[in-house]
């Protein structure tokens, strides 16, 4: 009896380390995915990507949760061109944020070149992280130029004091907007500007924002989506609003890994300074610039709190359960 007990306590303990050493491999899902966003919702992580294809193919989002980022469970087309009725293909860049009970998807449409265009930022809600996510507005949320940046690569930042900002922009400018309390429009700002320009030295596009020891974190994507130096840079600032003075690059490419590491976001811990970057990459050998998948790698920050360059694996991270 003792052997047996002493067998099953060996069994278990080895089972055990192999769960506890489990990684999610880069890939961590397979296909191809794009721009994605990583938050927590309910004890499970999330991933909000870009189906990354030919702009008229790309007609809905899918999202993935994981319990702990090694086991992923695809949800199919929680959003698509059938329940936007202005939304045609280009469907890009998702930020999802809670707010009460309900959950707001914001989204790029429509890739419009100019101001005579149909498309831009769109909003659609849900009362579930997994969808179904239904039009909000019936119309875009952002459907101009404001100071030359194109709507698109949104992202809604919940600020300490519980205010809600939405920062977006391509073509190389970088908008930051104060939401209204039921996302449905904008309040102005003390100056009276509705749309302030917070363009950092180096930006592109994607923007992405966190707060660590008080001050804030600005993250954005650097060089061209298709090339294989796209790339990540930040600043610090002590406010949303900056000024953001470029501090380095953090995220890119690794030649004997994958290239075009860019447009992502970050995952905290709650709670605990632990900390993921979300990305895409695209493997090697790959050139069709649609061919991108989504990765995740750890962020680690030094004795002064500057961000450390992220170390791009094939490995990914070891199995981190929330509950």
């Amino acid at each position: 009896m003792k052997k047996i007990t002493l067998l099953l306590i060996l069994f278990s303990s080895v089972s055990f380390a192999q769960n506890a050493s489990k990684m999610s491999g880069n890939p961590v899902f397979p296909g191809w995915y794009a721009d994605p966003e990583g938050i927590i919702f309910k004890d499970q992580y999330w991933i909000y990507p870009t189906f990354s294809a030919p702009y008229n193919q790309q007609v809905f989002l899918d999202a993935f949760s994981s319990p702990d980022l090694v086991n992923w469970t695809k949800h199919e087309r929680i959003l698509d061109t059938a329940s936007v009725k202005w939304a045609k293909r280009a469907m890009w860049a998702p930020a999802i944020i809670q707010k009460g009970e309900q959950y707001f998807l914001f989204f790029g449409a429509n890739d419009i070149q100019s101001d005579a265009e149909l498309g831009g930022i769109g909003v659609a809600v849900a009362d579930n992280p997994a969808g179904p996510f239904r039009d909000y507005l019936g119309k875009p949320l952002i459907d101009k130029f404001h100071n030359g940046a194109q709507p698109i690569d949104q992202f809604v930042f919940r600020d300490k004091d519980g205010q809600y900002y939405l920062f977006y922009g391509g073509w190389r400018h970088c908008n930051v907007a104060r939401l209204n309390d039921d996302f449905t429009g904008f309040v102005p700002f003390e100056d009276g500007q509705t749309f302030k320009e917070i363009t950092p030295e180096g930006y592109v596009e994607g923007p992405f924002m966190f707060i660590r020891n008080g001050k804030y974190y600005f993250m954005w994507s650097e060089g061209g989506w298709t090339g294989p130096n796209y790339s990540v840079a930040y600043a610090v600032a002590d406010s949303p609003f900056g000024p953001f003075k470029r501090i380095g690059k953090i995220l890119q490419q690794d030649p004997a890994i994958a290239t075009g590491a860019g447009h992502h976001s970050v995952i905290q811990i709650p709670n605990q300074d632990e900390w993921y970057i979300v990305y895409h990459r695209r493997p090697l050998g790959e050139t069709d610039g649609n061919h991108r998948v989504t990765c995740i790698d750890e962020l680690f920050f030094d004795a002064d709190g500057l961000i450390k360059p992220v170390k791009i694996t094939h490995e990914g991270v070891k199995a981190r359960a929330l509950k």
